[in-house]
This record gives C-alpha cells, structure tokens and sequence, in this order.
C-alpha cells in the first residue's frame, strides 16, 4: 500500500466518521420521538474532523483545512456547554428537596396586625 493510499483510507475514515453523526443523530431523535442532538453526536464531529483536517493538511488544501478547523471550536464549544448544564443539574440534584416539609410560618410582632382566616372552633363559637 502506499503513502498515497494510506492518506485515502484516512480521509475516507474521517469522512464516514463525520457522516455517521447524522445517523447517530437520526437514530437517537427516532428514539426519542422528537429532534435530539446526542452528546456522542459531537464527539463523532470531533474525531472525523481529526482524520479529515490530517487529510486535507496533506493534500494542502486550505478551503478544506479552513472549515475544518473552524468547525471543531463549535464541537468542542458544544461540549463545554453540554458539561456545563450537566454540572449545573448535578448541583441541583445534590440540594436538598424541601418538598414535603412543613409550611414556613411567619412569626408577627406586637405592633403588626394580621390577619387570619376564621378556623372551625372559631366559626363554632361565634354560632
């Protein structure tokens, strides 16, 4: 095989790679029964614009290396943001549910004047 060959297998790697994300993507939103973007979606950018950004550094080609590289700061970006909101809601798992507790009462000075409704021992008295 030659060096010309092994560049070929590369770049088509990295192009299968970058063209399954659309079916992972696909799949996942068919499962889900609405349109998702899976994390493993972003990865796969990742990796078949690797393969694909080697393959047009060799074949010196700067349209392709442009938009290569331009597109793994979205990839990587995406992530960050998708590690950011996991973080965020692990937060907010981790902090205690306060549902089911007791109402708050709020405690009235002297001076301030309340008012509340009748309760049934009240309404009783009064008839």
């Amino acid at each position: 095989m030659t060096a010309e060959n092994i560049w070929i297998v590369l770049g088509m790697t990295g192009q299968l790679i970058f063209t399954g994300r659309f079916l992972v993507q696909w799949l996942s939103s068919e499962r889900a029964g609405r349109s998702v973007v899976p994390v493993s979606f972003w990865y796969l950018s990742i990796g078949g614009s690797i393969l694909l950004l080697a393959y047009a550094g060799y074949r010196r080609d700067p349209v392709f290396i442009l938009g290569q590289t331009s597109g793994m700061f979205i990839y990587f970006r995406n992530l960050q943001l998708i590690s950011r909101q996991t973080r965020q809601e692990q937060q907010r798992s981790d902090e205690p549910a306060l549902q089911g507790s007791a109402p708050a009462i709020r405690l009235h000075t002297a001076d301030e004047k309340s008012v509340r409704a009748p309760s049934e021992s009240t309404e009783r008295r009064a008839a």
